[in-house]
């Protein structure tokens, strides 16, 4: 277990989750901001990147398993990006459609920001999301972040426009301020 929220275990992805990254990546309506469902070699290649990330750098999209009912409902972790000629601390995070609208991702991304800031002490912490996935940009605004910045990812041939939303330490630090003044 790398983390825990109210609802969540978020855990590094092992070969045994496959499947139910299949689930996933592989829902044409879930994948519509990657222009479409992944193929069975794209799946492969998706998880054995994040086994790559999490033996390069000890971090990566990591598996998010509900308590509830012990099933890998999605993904949601820490990772490099590119950008603008260097890289970003970056909150990622995908769910299987039918866990979408229950706050899943919101409560996943917020523990793994705090986890960039406290645990690997990050500057800033950013998530890098496509102009059309208003759910995505949502979850980044819940997440203390503001627009800054955009740029052009080429995949499956087409041009996307993506804007990084991005939370500082400072914003961080002042927003767990006035959550620690709220709790007393």
């Amino acid at each position: 277990m790398i983390l825990q929220t109210e609802r969540l275990v978020l855990r590094e992805l092992q070969e045994r989750d496959y499947d139910a990254l299949c689930k996933i990546l592989q829902d044409k309506e879930t994948m519509y901001a990657y222009e479409g469902a992944f193929t069975d070699g794209e799946v492969r290649e998706w998880l054995d990147r994040q086994l790559g990330r999490y033996e390069k750098h000890g971090f990566g999209l990591w598996g998010v398993v509900l308590k509830e009912s012990g099933g890998l409902i999605g993904q949601c972790g820490v990772t490099l990006q590119p950008w603008r000629g260097g890289e970003v601390l970056e909150v990622g995070y995908l769910f299987r459609r039918d866990c979408w609208h229950r706050g899943y991702a919101t409560e996943a991304a917020r523990a793994c920001r705090d986890h960039a800031f406290e645990k690997l002490g990050a500057d800033e912490v950013c998530s890098i999301i496509r102009d059309t996935n208003a759910a995505s940009r949502r979850v980044a605004e819940r997440n203390a972040m503001s627009p800054a910045g955009t740029c052009m990812k080429h995949y499956k041939g087409v041009d996307m426009p993506h804007i990084r939303y991005v939370v500082t330490r400072a914003e961080w630090e002042e927003l767990r301020g006035k959550s620690a003044a709220v709790r007393k």
